[in-house]
């Protein structure tokens, strides 16, 4: 299958230690982009606690804790360490979040790679 890039943010409009939440034309769940420093780490914003999954912030783009060492499933309560996507805290527990691959391009931009088949889900 061909790959298809689709442009996000840029480095720059994502600071260190943050996190965003970010809309994909065809997907019923955003991409969550967590940076810390630089490197960047993308998920599905889908909670695995429930089958289907459940948006986890409570509001536009609070997807950290409050020491914004994890993200957080503010619906559930779960944690999930942000290099790995593996729930830590919560009812969830050993589950994981969905990964999804990033490219950073020379001039900053950050991008999602992705296959036709990754749009369903």
């Amino acid at each position: 299958m061909s790959s298809q890039s689709v442009p996000l943010t840029t480095l720059a409009e994502l600071p260190d230690g943050d996190s965003r939440g970010f809309e994909v034309e065809g997907w019923r769940a955003k991409v969550i982009i967590v940076r810390k420093g630089t490197r960047l780490f993308g998920w599905r914003d889908l909670c695995p606690h429930y089958a289907g999954g459940t948006s986890m912030a409570w509001r536009r783009d609070a997807y950290l804790n409050g020491a914004r060492t994890h993200l957080a499933c503010h619906a559930h309560g779960a944690w999930f360490d942000i290099e790995t996507g593996v729930c830590v805290q919560g009812a969830c527990l050993g589950k994981r979040l969905t990964r999804v691959p990033l490219r950073i391009d020379e001039e900053g931009g950050v991008h999602l790679d992705r296959t036709p088949r990754e749009d369903k889900a």
